[in-house]
């Protein structure tokens, strides 16, 4: 199973986030380019700490978030296309510095080879471990990547 704590598999992953060009269209979803890559830089920061965020399960997630976690991490199988978005993940800005975000996101992939974030708890999914993490993280970086083509 491909995780981002695995240098291989990073570095496979910063080369696809070096193909993400200006202009490049999305195969499926609404985000543009750009959009794209806010949303994981943002997304990053979060699952690595940066920032100020909080870090509380949502209800339904209580509920439903380990079975569900458990079916996405369970295999291989890439993302199903158009899973929405939770509402603090969605850039609402359609223009920025393209290049300079991507830099960021590069940077933020490159700090997960020294993880620790022991405060994470993801809002839907919950408390997870850090081979959970892993796997998750690579999923949606490949998820986003896949959306646009590379």
């Amino acid at each position: 199973m491909k995780t981002i704590f695995d240098a291989a598999t990073r570095e496979e992953l910063i080369l696809r986030i070096g193909l993400v060009k200006e202009g490049s269209k999305p195969v499926w979803g609404k985000m543009n380019v750009y959009q794209m890559v806010r949303h994981n830089t943002f997304w990053n920061e979060w699952i690595l700490g940066k920032g100020n965020h909080i870090y509380k399960q949502e209800f339904l997630g209580k509920i439903f978030g380990k079975f569900a976690l458990k079916r996405m991490i369970k295999d291989e199988k890439p993302f199903d296309k158009n899973i929405p978005t939770s509402a603090p993940f969605k850039v609402k800005d359609i223009n920025g510095n393209l290049a300079s975000e991507k830099d960021k996101w590069i940077s933020l992939v490159n700090e997960y080879e020294h993880f620790n974030n022991p405060a994470f708890i993801h809002g839907f999914f919950g408390k997870m471990t850090t081979e959970q993490i892993g796997i998750l993280v690579f999923k949606h970086t490949d998820h986003h990547l896949r959306q646009f083509g590379v």
